[in-house]
């Protein structure tokens, strides 16, 4: 793999891994403890098909954003049989910017986003330049997705964030309709990094769940089976306790 991992195909930077395969089996123990909807059946009969330490492609963006919005004032009083409402609009401009460094995208088809996404954040001060010392004892994947490919990602990711966190500055409106979102990708801003994953499979009658762990933070994230008998169990009591209550109010009023 390091033969694949030179001239245009070299990473900028890597995070180095810091928690080693024995951590990541114990963390899927963990994982599994105090999952109240989880089949017993599971804990006891899952084995773990495959762990592997991966080195997974990711691009990394930075970026600058301004947005603009539309606002409204509700304002209603009552005179004499009348009541009256006025609706005052406003066009709020936020104006200044927000500065995202390297917003990951992952670049590899086979790591499926939700999982790549779903491990975030790692910390960005553990980054190395590139030495292929660092990929001893683990896979590497080089990227099949391009930085091209994966801008609109980038641009869907940090849109989201701006528009939450400039959102959050505009109050005392009745309504906030976001009217303009300017994104400007940094030319020459895009750093090619290849970021540590821990990947887990298991079995569990005849159907394989997939598990993946930030292999610098130890965040773990996957998909578990479902007792739908303790689920529609649950499900009972609940509503039994709902309607309980419902003919106490209906009592007392």
């Amino acid at each position: 793999m390091t033969g694949q991992l030179t001239g245009g195909l070299k990473p900028d930077m890597i995070i180095p891994f810091k928690i080693d395969k024995e951590a990541a089996k114990n963390a899927l123990s963990n994982y599994l403890k105090g999952k109240f909807l989880l089949p017993k059946s599971f804990k006891d009969e899952h084995r773990i098909d495959e762990i592997k330490g991966v080195y997974v492609p990711f691009w990394l963006f930075d970026a600058d954003a301004n947005i603009r919005y539309r606002a409204t004032r509700v304002r209603s009083w009552r005179s004499g049989d009348y009541r009256y409402t006025e609706t005052s609009h406003y066009l709020i401009v936020r104006d200044g910017s927000i500065e995202f460094e390297k917003v990951p995208v992952d670049g590899s088809e086979k790591m499926p986003d939700e999982l790549s996404e779903a491990i975030e954040p790692y910390n960005y001060s553990g980054c190395v330049n590139f030495n292929t010392a660092y990929l001893a004892g683990y896979m590497a994947d080089k990227y099949d997705v391009s930085a091209e490919q994966s801008r609109s990602r980038a641009n869907e990711r940090i849109r989201n964030s701006i528009q939450q966190e400039f959102r959050n500055t505009v109050m005392g409106y009745a309504t906030v309709i976001p009217e303009k979102t300017d994104i400007r990708l940094k030319h020459g801003k895009i750093r090619y990094a290849l970021l540590p994953v821990w990947m887990l499979n298991t079995t569990y009658k005849g159907k394989v769940y997939r598990f993946a762990m930030n292999g610098q933070t130890g965040k773990f994230v996957g998909n578990l089976p479902a007792d739908m008998g303790k689920f529609w169990g649950l499900f009972a009591s609940v509503a039994a306790a709902v309607t309980v209550l419902a003919f106490i109010i209906q009592a007392l009023v």
